[in-house]
């Protein structure tokens, strides 16, 4: 109780918290940790069950080290703030991941759960998503859409290390969408690179700040 009693001088103590909840949060020794997962209590309205999977899964400390900042001085966030890195993949299949078609049917098994992973306000358009570029069908590989930052998304899965390549790819792929799908109402597309190893490298020179790059992790 005394240590309850420091901790509420600390941090926003509210009825939609349970003991347990505030137990589990208690052996927590980050500050900015701590506050960041009693908002999603209250936002998403998180079971006690629920909270220890997010904290188990390291949720926090796979943010961006920029979103971090951002929560610790109540900035404006964006769509691709919250997207973690690397992402978890569930693989509830007895398939080992060695394509991009494996890695993709492993994601569309459990798809709730993948877009939970990236973060909420995310929605399944389709998967293989087919546009015609000139006289050549291409296919992206999932289709997204983002209801709280009104926003297509466009995913492209890699099971190697990111190359150049990609980038250029899902570029055409974002744009497409921006002329053919997007209203002047809705923001432009974003991409997700969903790959085996990042490389920063090549990000580093990516001028196209919509464009983010993610490891998978399985598990």
């Amino acid at each position: 109780m005394r240590q309850f009693f420091y901790f509420s001088k600390s941090h926003t103590v509210c009825d939609q918290l349970t003991w347990s909840h505030y137990r589990k949060l208690l052996t927590i020794k980050d500050n900015n940790k701590i506050n960041y997962y009693i908002k999603l209590i209250i936002d998403e309205s998180l079971s006690v069950r629920q909270l220890i999977q997010r904290i188990n899964s390291k949720e926090y400390e796979r943010l961006d080290d920029k979103t971090k900042e951002k929560l610790i001085s109540s900035n404006e966030t964006s769509v691709v703030d919250f997207i973690k890195n690397p992402i978890v993949i569930k693989n509830n299949t007895d398939k080992e991941i060695i394509s991009e078609k494996v890695l993709q049917k492993v994601i569309l098994e459990d798809i709730p759960a993948f877009l939970k992973e990236l973060d909420n306000g995310f929605s399944f358009i389709g998967n293989e998503y087919k546009i015609k570029i000139g006289n050549r069908y291409n296919y992206i590989d999932l289709l997204l859409y983002n209801i709280e930052f009104n926003c297509y998304v466009v995913v492209e899965l890699k099971v190697t290390e990111l190359k150049k390549e990609h980038i250029g790819g899902i570029e055409v792929y974002m744009n497409y969408i921006d002329k053919t799908l997007r209203k002047v109402t809705q923001d432009k597309t974003i991409g997700i690179i969903i790959c085996k190893k990042d490389n920063k490298f090549i990000m580093e020179y990516c001028s196209d700040s919509r464009i983010l790059a993610r490891e998978y992790k399985e598990i």
